[in-house]
């Protein structure tokens, strides 16, 4: 993969990223509940319209996790334009620390409350930051052992 390419597949993950975060707070107030509430349906798969977003609870947590997601949009999306861009063996390892330190966490979390379809949604979404570094990385690899 292209360093060109790598870094538009990381910024199209973090806008991925943040557009996801905004519609999760967008829930709370317009008809894009009935979505999330599939999507929390789904988590908790199989797919049997037991879960929903109700709750003061639920909606506060809705909305700090959405506000997260655009937040870490933002700042993979800032370090992809100013500094994977140009230093992209230290910008990567930024942004796999920062997807890792997310992933693990959440997936845990996910599968001990019983929402293990979640682990499988996150690893898509894991992929997403880890692939386009990695198949880069590889390719770069192979043009400097080509070189001599």
């Amino acid at each position: 993969m292209t360093h060109d390419t790598a870094t538009k597949a990381l910024k199209t993950a973090a806008l991925a990223t943040a557009l996801f975060g905004l519609a999760m707070v967008l829930a709370l107030i317009t008809p894009l509940r009935a979505v999330f509430e599939i999507f929390l349906d789904l988590v908790h798969y199989p797919l049997d319209g037991q879960q929903s977003l109700s709750g003061d609870s639920a909606h506060v947590l809705t909305a700090i996790s959405g506000g997260l997601l655009v937040g870490l949009g933002a700042l993979i999306w800032g370090i992809t334009q100013e500094l994977y861009a140009k230093r992209p063996d230290v910008g990567g390892r930024i942004i796999l620390l920062g997807v890792f330190a997310w992933y693990l966490p959440d997936s845990f979390g996910s599968y001990m409350v019983g929402a293990w379809f979640n682990v499988v949604l996150n690893t898509i979404f894991l992929a997403m930051f880890v692939l386009p570094i990695v198949f880069h990385h590889q390719t770069y690899k192979k043009a400097v052992l080509a070189r001599g």
